[in-house]
């Protein structure tokens, strides 16, 4: 009889040939002499019966009574498969313990119901893979909710018909853990119609079914803040917090009775967030950009803090008096608009043209103002603190933009000459020993260690801490002159609080000097007053 066997000779498993005279291990282990003894096996007189029987009974309909292993009770000698070895000429097996080998016992369970001698595969177990996305953020834990409705069964307990804005601003506090100048921003987010009314079911299905109360504190500020329909924020998102703190944060009652300053104060805390945060610089402050800076943690100061001039970041009203004061002084004819010409005597007259064409060229920053060669109140903010917080990012940002001449995003020697030039002259003018660029430049070298001493990148700058320096060599004197005479008592300042930023350090030095300025004018003008009233007294 002939037999066609196709397939692979590595498919056929020698447990279902039945070879009970040779081991599973040795046939494995050469698939040539597997292949040998099955062509042997198939050309035997009492395979071919077998065969024939087998095909005969499946043609009649008789169920085939075949035994997968010799090791069965029900196998019949009938259907028994032959075996190649005459009885006591089989080698010996090597020796194995009772248990038998995990990979032997592995192979040998589970033989298929035919004694196919192909293997059949079975499929892995499917793995329940827990839900890890939810749309909405993951549902909070039942110990949690149960909590936070304990607590809002404790709030609205009294109060069928819900809460009102001021009776809310607790739920903000204790509740939600925000800052209490929130209440107003999370009210209205529930309140979607406007009826002036929060209810414990509203609140609920809010904070809890909404799963807020599981995010952290910048999503959940985020979520508040931003319109539904938008990905980001924008200026006008953070007004309704900053007008809740001015109306009441006790280090701010001063401002209410200067509606006009309490304005220009929520301005420039807006400014200098998106100056520090919005690293793109197109006025949209996303999820990401918040959760990588320092906006919360200084949101949770400023609503602990009682003195709002110990925030130092963003809300500190001393910073804002330094900024807008020195505004107000280049601004000569109060419009609220600045020239070059009144930015060329920022700093006692310590900038170069140079630098400032390229600023009023908008090369670093497109400016807000709608007049032609005019620099608006926040072109101001982000320019005071580019120059006078140099070791900041964002402020070497801008600076390198204005050096780049060409854009090509290196700045090169000949660049650098080009401003450094104006600074020579004027040192020459007024009989400084001028330092020749040459030197200069192994200064900077010095100084940033740059990956290629031919030019300096934007990345090269940012990973030293005297970047700030290399901007103030080529275009600020009086910062120039400074650092080269090295005070020893700004350097003792630096080491007592390491933690102030150079922007720190001026605005409380700014402070100071306009605090004794106004001090003495009020002086004079009390003064003033007295000896009039001594000459008319007599009269």
């Amino acid at each position: 009889m002939d037999v066609d066997v196709n397939g692979e000779v590595g498919c056929i498993d020698p447990e279902l040939l039945q070879l009970n005279e040779v081991s599973p291990l040795a046939l494995k282990s050469n698939l040539y002499v597997a292949e040998k003894l099955f062509d042997q096996w198939l050309s035997l007189p009492e395979t071919n019966l077998l065969v024939k029987s087998l095909i005969n009974n499946a043609k009649a309909g008789v169920s085939l009574n075949v035994s997968g292993s010799t090791n069965s009770p029900k196998a019949t000698s009938g259907n028994a498969i032959p075996s190649m070895f005459p009885a006591g000429s089989a080698p010996p097996l090597s020796p194995r313990s009772s248990s038998g080998s995990p990979r032997i016992s592995k192979q040998r369970a589970g033989p298929s119901v035919l004694a196919s001698p192909l293997r059949l595969v079975n499929e892995p177990a499917k793995e329940l893979i827990p839900q890890f996305y939810f749309l909405n953020g993951r549902p909070p834990p039942n110990e949690l909710k149960e909590r936070c409705l304990f607590r809002c069964n404790q709030f609205f307990y009294g109060h069928a018909e819900g809460l009102q804005l001021l009776e809310f601003k607790p739920v903000t506090k204790e509740i939600c853990k925000l800052p209490s100048f929130f209440s107003t921003a999370l009210f209205k987010s529930i309140d979607v119609y406007d009826t002036g009314i929060v209810t414990r079911e509203a609140f609920v299905d809010y904070w809890i079914h909404n799963n807020m109360l599981t995010k952290d504190t910048a999503t959940q500020i985020f979520t508040i803040l931003k319109q539904p329909e938008l990905r980001y924020l924008t200026h006008e998102d953070f007004k309704p917090i900053l007008r809740e703190l001015l109306a009441t944060h006790p280090g701010l009652e001063f401002l209410q009775s200067t509606p006009e300053f309490q304005e220009r104060y929520a301005e420039t805390v807006i400014y200098r967030i998106f100056y520090y945060m919005n690293r793109a610089g197109n006025g949209r402050l996303t999820l990401r950009e918040l959760k990588r800076g320092n906006l919360i943690a200084a949101m949770i100061n400023a609503d602990e803090e009682e003195d709002i001039n110990k925030v130092l970041r963003y809300f500190s009203y001393e910073h804002f008096y330094v900024i807008y004061c020195k505004f107000w002084e280049l601004d000569t004819d109060h419009d609220f608009l600045i020239d070059k010409e009144n930015l060329i005597r920022y700093g006692n007259h310590s900038l170069t043209y140079r630098i400032v064409d390229r600023i009023f060229s908008q090369v670093p920053r497109k400016f807000t103002s709608k007049v032609e060669g005019k620099m608006g109140y926040e072109d101001f903010v982000y320019f005071i603190l580019s120059e006078e917080d140099k070791p900041s990012e964002p402020s070497l940002e801008y600076w390198f933009k204005c050096i780049d001449l060409d854009g090509n995003g290196v700045l090169t020697k000949n660049e650098m000459q080009f401003f450094y030039e104006e600074q020579l002259h004027r040192m020459e003018c007024m009989a400084q020993e001028p330092v020749l660029f040459e030197d200069i430049l192994c200064q900077i070298v010095d100084m940033v260690g740059p990956k290629d001493e031919g030019y300096f990148t934007l990345h090269d700058l940012k990973g030293s801490k005297l970047s700030g320096n290399v901007f103030n060599i080529l275009f600020n004197l009086n910062k120039f002159m400074a650092y080269e005479s090295r005070d020893p008592f700004l350097i003792r300042q630096e080491r007592e609080n390491p933690t102030l930023t150079e922007w720190d350090r001026f605005a409380h030095r700014e402070y100071i000097r306009l605090s004794m300025e106004e001090d003495a004018e009020d002086a004079s003008n009390g003064s003033a007053d007295v000896w009039d009233e001594s000459l008319e007294a007599p009269f």
